[in-house]
């Protein structure tokens, strides 16, 4: 599936990296994503769940919280509050670049995270916790023999999952002072409860706290046989299938059709993604691109280069152009071939320039028409790529007017 790495600002400021999994194809919905406590976006379970609800039409983002993974600011200064204050700062980022997500996903601490989140996100119709904890406060049951030493020092390292992180006081009395399954009796909003009944991690009673909390419409999906962290890639796959078919109840999974703009120009939206030095997303109507450099030059080649937007736009409007001009004529034309190139030449090189001293710019524009033409029908329609109005634009005097944005 298509894969797009960002960065958005957290609420403490900082740089959190995210990536949106998409589909190769129309986008039917926009979900958002919490991984587990001290895990990260890349974590299997988050990348495969994501990356299997793409191939359903679903673009899927997923993020870093504060100190984790590639995102900026120290983890231990996070507390309960404030991943759920970023949680609904990435859907305010989705809602001003693409579309609100409509439906929440969250797993572990990240399933509590989302439960909180869900009634700032009004677009959201559907809920979604996997092996979440009714009760935030239950994380501290990882460092329990700590707790006594980090609330007389005011911090304290832990060791989770194998590493080593700081924990503050401030950490402690934030998961105490939460009412999550409050929050759960006002959801209104369809929630889906997933729990493995063996999790030995977020014990399956959380899972009935939850479901019990929550007002219809609910359900509640056994996943047997799992471990809490979705291991098996096979666990992963059966819960996107079953948010993919539980969610079409809720919201319209259909692929929306673009509005019909009749004539009016399209604004083109280029930002930096700030995943790397060049990266940059496009983003016109319904459509969304990646733009880079080559590897070469300091960039990933992770898209076009901006000379080869360039070109595509001259390309695409040469083939289009000649092809109303061969419907309309009736011509036997079975394909169009436009090849395209760029480069800097002498000026004194090109002996129908007005320009004399210097470089020049050159595109050199192949074309290939596939088709039982004559030679006269091939060399009207070689007349009619001229008439192209990207060709026109490119070849008359062009005004460009900058000004800084409000």
């Amino acid at each position: 599936m298509p894969h797009e790495r960002f960065q958005f600002t957290g609420v403490g400021g900082h740089q959190l990296a995210a990536a949106l999994d998409t589909p190769d194809g129309p986008i039917k919905a926009h979900a958002l994503f919490a991984h587990c406590f001290t895990c990260g976006k890349d974590v299997l379970a988050a990348k495969r769940i994501a990356v299997a609800l793409a191939a359903k039409g679903i673009a899927t983002l997923r993020f870093d919280f504060t100190g984790l993974g590639s995102s900026e600011g120290d983890f231990a200064n996070s507390t309960f509050t404030s991943n759920v204050a970023d949680l609904v700062r990435a859907a305010d980022h989705l809602r001003e670049t693409r579309k609100a997500p409509a439906i929440l996903i969250g797993h572990s601490l990240g399933g509590a995270a989302i439960l909180a989140a869900a009634g700032q996100i009004p677009e959201a119709k559907a809920v979604a916790t996997i092996a979440a904890p009714s009760d935030p406060v239950h994380v501290t049951h990882f460092f329990k023999d700590r707790i006594e030493d980090i609330r007389a020092q005011g911090e304290g390292e832990v060791s989770l999952a194998g590493r080593p992180f700081r924990i503050k006081r401030e950490f402690l009395d934030d998961v105490a002072e939460q009412n999550l399954m409050a929050q759960v009796t006002r959801l209104h909003k369809a929630l889906l409860v997933m729990h493995s009944p063996t999790d030995d991690t977020v014990g399956i009673d959380n899972a009935t706290h939850i479901f019990t909390s929550a007002k219809h419409p609910k359900s509640f999906v056994s996943l047997a046989g799992a471990d809490h962290l979705l291991s098996g890639r096979q666990d992963a796959a059966y819960v996107a299938d079953v948010i993919g078919a539980w969610a079409e109840r809720y919201i319209d999974l259909a692929p929306q059709p673009a509005a019909d703009t009749g004539s009016a120009p399209r604004n083109v939206v280029v930002q930096e993604t700030r995943a790397s030095k060049f990266q940059q997303t496009i983003t016109t109507g319904p459509h969304r691109m990646l733009a880079d450099e080559p590897v070469a030059v300091g960039g990933q080649d992770s898209g076009p280069g901006p000379y080869d937007f360039l070109l595509t736009g001259l390309g695409a409007c040469t083939s289009m152009t000649m092809r109303m001009y061969a419907d309309r004529k009736s011509l036997p034309v079975d394909r169009i071939t436009v090849t395209l190139q760029h480069n800097k030449i002498y000026a004194k090189d090109c002996e129908e320039c007005e320009t004399r001293d210097g470089m020049l710019d050159q595109i050199d524009r192949v074309i290939r028409i596939e088709g039982d033409l004559d030679a006269e029908q091939r060399k009207r329609l070689m007349e009619i790529a001229d008439k192209c109005p990207v060709h026109k634009t490119l070849t008359s005097e062009v005004r460009i007017v900058t000004k800084a944005a409000d």
